[in-house]
């Protein structure tokens, strides 16, 4: 497994940060190479991604969801194998660090060499740039879910 981990500084309150970040379907959105995410239910979504022009589906469970705090996840089916956490930390009432961590299985030659060359790393930390412009231009999150969701629950 290789790991990527990143933050950003988003010039919004942490539940704005967090309530849109919960919003898996607005994803594509913002993050590049992923085409739809369907949300099946709380715990449950459906992934499409297109990256090299290899496209992939896959299926992910929320295992732990704290709201405010941090959303965790692994994969359950598909083609892609990770898992991962992405934390909120409140700097002061307008301002929030996110941090994303995942662990992933880089699948064939091609995406193993990637990960090499730290294009996996730079893919995220584009990510999280897009995602502050976002909500940032926003101004505001477009929804939020704020159940609990316990690890084994």
């Amino acid at each position: 497994m290789s790991m990527v981990q990143e933050q950003i500084d988003v010039d919004v309150p942490l539940s704005t940060a967090y309530n849109q970040w919960t919003q898996f379907e607005d994803f594509p959105r913002f993050m590049e190479g992923v085409k739809q995410v369907t949300q099946l239910d709380d715990r449950h979504n459906h992934w499409t991604t297109k990256v090299a022009g290899v496209t992939r589906e896959f299926d992910t469970e929320i295992v732990d969801q704290q709201p405010d705090q941090k959303i965790a996840w692994r994969t359950t089916g598909g083609e892609v194998q990770q898992m991962g956490v992405v934390t909120f930390e409140r700097l002061n009432d307008q301002r929030t660090t996110v941090r994303l961590a995942i662990d992933f299985e880089p699948d064939g030659v091609a995406e193993r060499a990637a990960d090499a060359m730290g294009m996996v790393d730079r893919r995220v930390k584009g990510d999280l740039r897009r995602f502050k412009s976002f909500i940032e231009d926003h101004g505001a999150e477009e929804g939020g879910w704020r159940g609990r969701i316990t690890p084994g629950g």
